[in-house]
């Protein structure tokens, strides 16, 4: 039994109004980024593998129940364990973006980066709704040992960098999560604009009275 008909049809409808929103503006294109949400009982709903995020269909999505087996609809993108991995690290969170954002893959692929926290804090909002970024290193895609190395930081962070791939960010919501790696690609963009001038990001004391205001 999956989570209720009326909530299963909501969320599907949710993940089709998403992903065609992302892929509008530019921040996926092709087939790449995929989008998942949990469920009340667990289970997953999932968008599926080599299927282009502007074109979705709420019927076809896939459905994998709490273990990650795949239950019903078309096969799940391949890279279904950095969603898993996220779950099981993150109880609170219940969705999952991940993206081949033009502004995150370039600066996943500089050298020299702090890879414990990738972008410094240059707005409040990023730190609200981003706050630490740590940068994975590269693995290639479908690679199981990705899903280690991003499982390690899952339980303290909640955004992750691939390297030479892109970001991965759960929340609680659908909302939250596109709301968050909309804001880590903005910040990404911000930083390749300026990062070759004197700059004057949030210091440690503004950035950790937003953490006490705001939770993040």
């Amino acid at each position: 039994m999956t989570g209720t008909l009326s909530e299963e049809t909501k969320l599907r409808d949710e993940i089709v109004a998403v992903g065609r929103s992302i892929f509008d503006r530019g921040l996926t294109g092709g087939s790449t980024g995929n989008i998942s949400v949990r469920l009340s009982n667990g289970s997953m709903l999932m968008t599926p593998t080599n299927a282009s995020l502007g074109d979705l269909d709420p019927a076809r999505l896939s459905l994998l129940d709490k273990q990650g087996v795949h239950i019903s609809g078309d096969k799940p993108t391949k890279e279904a364990f950095l969603h898993t991995c996220m779950y099981c690290a993150r109880g609170g969170d219940n969705a999952v973006v991940h993206l081949h954002s033009t502004h995150s893959v370039a600066v996943s692929i500089l050298d020299g980066l702090d890879s414990e926290d990738v972008l410094p804090p240059l707005t409040a909002y990023y730190v609200m709704r981003v706050g630490t970024l740590p940068l994975i290193p590269y693995f290639a895609p479908g690679d199981k040992a990705l899903a280690e190395a991003v499982g390690a930081k899952a339980g303290r962070h909640h955004a992750v960098l691939l390297a030479n791939h892109g970001p991965v960010v759960s929340s609680s919501s659908l909302a939250n999560a596109q709301y968050a790696v909309e804001e880590l690609e903005e910040t990404a963009k911000l930083f390749l604009m300026v990062k070759d001038r004197p700059v004057r990001p949030l210091t440690a004391d503004q950035v950790a009275d937003l953490k006490s205001r705001f939770g993040s």
